[in-house]
């Protein structure tokens, strides 16, 4: 299929802070194929859409949530991240289904698509389900199993990952990429990580983990190892694969250090940080020594929404206040966060995260019609402070059109919020 989009402003994300005032963008395939200002060139399209008043830019990168999640969103709030987990998550995530999470990650997926996010990184269990539900939604899904290396089922973790990356990966003409999830450092002993890190090695694998997210976490393992997690982590050759590391609240200079030289990606939580009291992380000084730290919503049960807009948001005013310091965290720099960092952390720069010729079509575009979006002195700046999902009126991945004028296409929306419903007084009523 051949898409034009025609006299839309373009944010490309090749360098910041660069904006197209009126300009085109031709889609052939599931390819950008031809982008620049003036007037769009002449062809045969089967699709063209008006681009007045609207902005294009790459869709957002969420790097780090749970997408079943949303089943569980405002059961347990205000609590501590280990009374939260182990009091209430946990238990009543026993109670899922695989039914359940097939229909708890097509709710997170409407979710993300209405408010701009073309690509996610998950972490949870039944991942057979919720590969079929991104197969269906037609979003971009970078899938893990979650692995505990402590429980009963830590040998069936490596069997069902070798099984699900054998079977998934590539599939959706290569939306679906999968990785190897083992939970966390306190979790995961490291006689276990070094049998995850053979089956990286072995299957080509990244690596997805909860890495120094809490204080207790911090000073639990310096306690029973000596070292910090990310020393840890450095010591049995982890850092050595592909990863990306969740959180990174609790890092010490030495740590950040480890980070920028094995080239770890960072998917950065604030919300969910800050509603768990889990702390900040050192996010100015990651950026500053090269390290690609983006941007995730963690699940819904702990933020509570899956808003990549609202994470931008959230993260440029919570490390200006932090640091006392109103230029730290630009706008530009944070949607540098949700987009090209987010691509640069799963190793997927190649593909998407930005907007020229021979990449990936996976692009949004926003209104600029709203209230909330007029002056405009400072594109960047009305995006990142004041948009909202409401704003995001098509979302195209992979060169197809997912959600247009803000209907999506893709899935039964009533459908599954009915499903969704009822999955949830089940859970309630044991």
């Amino acid at each position: 299929m051949n898409i034009l989009l025609d006299n839309i402003t373009i944010i490309p994300m090749t360098a910041r802070d660069f904006v197209i005032e009126k300009g085109y963008i031709v889609i052939t395939g599931n390819t950008i194929t031809r982008m620049g200002d003036g007037p769009a060139p002449q062809g045969q399209y089967d699709k063209i859409i008006d681009g007045t008043n609207k902005v294009a830019l790459p869709g957002f990168i969420n790097t780090h949530t749970h997408a079943a999640m949303t089943l569980l969103r405002g059961y347990a709030d205000d609590l501590p991240l280990m009374e939260w987990l182990q009091t209430k998550i946990w238990p009543l995530e026993d109670r899922l289904t695989a039914e359940d999470i097939y229909w708890g990650t097509l709710l997170a997926n409407i979710e993300m698509i209405k408010s701009g996010t073309t690509a996610f990184t998950d972490m949870y269990f039944h991942m057979d389900e919720a590969a079929q539900a991104v197969e269906k939604s037609g979003l971009r899904g970078i899938l893990s199993r979650g692995m505990v290396g402590v429980g009963p089922e830590n040998e069936l973790a490596i069997t069902q990952s070798r099984e699900l990356f054998n079977k998934w990966q590539g599939a959706a003409n290569g939306r679906i990429t999968f990785m190897l999830g083992p939970h966390a450092p306190y979790t995961c002993p490291p006689d276990y990580l070094k049998q995850v890190i053979a089956l990286a090695d072995e299957l080509g694998a990244g690596i997805h983990i909860h890495l120094a997210e809490t204080k207790g976490e911090f000073e639990d393992i310096k306690k029973q190892y000596g070292k910090t997690p990310v020393e840890l982590m450095n010591d049995i050759g982890l850092l050595e694969r592909r990863v990306l590391a969740a959180h990174c609240v609790h890092l010490t200079p030495g740590d950040i250090e480890i980070l920028a030289s094995k080239k770890v990606g960072v998917a950065h939580n604030p919300e969910s940080n800050m509603k768990l009291a889990s702390g900040i992380a050192p996010v100015p000084e990651m950026l500053e020594k090269g390290i690609a730290v983006a941007l995730g919503t963690d699940g819904a049960s702990s933020n509570n929404n899956l808003d990549m807009l609202q994470e931008m948001r959230s993260c440029a005013l919570l490390h200006k206040v932090n640091t006392f310091n109103p230029t730290v965290l630009p706008a530009g720099q944070a949607l540098e966060m949700a987009t090209v960092n987010g691509a640069k952390a799963l190793g997927m720069e190649k593909e998407t995260g930005k907007l020229e010729a021979g990449m990936k079509a996976d692009l949004i575009l926003l209104s600029l019609s709203e209230p909330h979006m007029t002056p405009r002195y400072d594109i960047l700046a009305n995006i990142v402070y004041a948009g909202q999902a409401s704003d995001v009126l098509t979302v195209i991945v992979d060169g197809n059109i997912i959600m247009e004028d803000r209907v999506i296409k893709t899935v039964d929306e009533q459908e599954v919020l009915e499903h969704c419903r009822t999955i949830a007084e089940r859970l309630v009523k044991g």
